[in-house]
């Protein structure tokens, strides 16, 4: 496609993806409150959320995790300034890309027990509670079209290895002398964090209705990475 077909001058708004993206985001929150009001689906978002995370992080050195409480947050990501550029790698193709930001109030509060386990299994542990907390993420955008002779035709989405994270964490250590809100914890959670991330910064869907093809190559049918 030449460039002169595709080109739409100024940035847009987006606003009507911004209505879809919305919908998106409080039906996910509906599905995690199993589609119950009040207290009862606060409720069923937090045993689903403690039993995927200690299904996630188990770990001979983790006890049991709680989920005390969570805050699903009200709003959506919001895109702005998307445009279409030229696709460095094909003259003929072309980008999209935008500003993702996301500002809401979601946060979890949980506890749990580190184990040490020298000399013996089990041998001490050490209560911690932590109550983490997410306010702003925002990072460009880039959403490349599928190669239509490809053997696998994607859609790929990836994020800017330099978005923003704005995190607060609350941190209580031991049972009898706490210490709290150690910065190294916070500092250790933000990192990993950051780094989960950046490692699954790009996202691979592929198109609906391939699977005769992928077949023939010996490619899975399901989304990649």
């Amino acid at each position: 496609m030449a460039e002169s077909e595709w080109r739409t001058g100024d940035a847009e708004t987006a606003e009507w993806f911004n209505l879809l993206l919305q919908a998106v985001a409080q039906t996910y929150r509906e599905e995690l409150r199993a589609n119950l009001q009040g207290g009862a689906g606060e409720e069923a978002a937090r045993a689903t959320i403690e039993q995927w995370m200690n299904k996630t992080l188990q770990s001979d050195i983790l006890q049991n995790i709680i989920i005390h409480s969570v805050n699903l947050g009200e709003s959506a990501p919001r895109v702005t300034e998307a445009r279409l550029i030229p696709d460095l790698h094909d003259p003929n193709g072309f980008v999209a890309e935008c500003n993702l930001s996301y500002i809401d109030t979601v946060s979890v509060s949980l506890s749990t027990s580190v184990l040490f386990n020298y000399p013996v299994p089990s041998f001490a542990r050490l209560p911690v509670s932590l109550t983490l907390s997410l306010s702003l993420f925002s990072a460009n955008v880039s959403i490349k079209p599928p190669t239509p002779t490809a053997i696998a035709p994607s859609v790929t989405l990836t994020l800017s290895p330099h978005f923003h994270l704005e995190l607060s964490t609350t941190s209580l250590l031991g049972s009898r002398a706490k210490l709290a809100d150690v910065p190294k914890i916070h500092q250790m959670i933000e990192e990993r964090i950051r780094r989960a991330i950046a490692e699954r910064a790009t996202w691979k869907f592929m198109l609906p209705g391939l699977a005769a093809r992928t077949a023939r190559e010996g490619l899975p049918e399901t989304p990649v990475k």
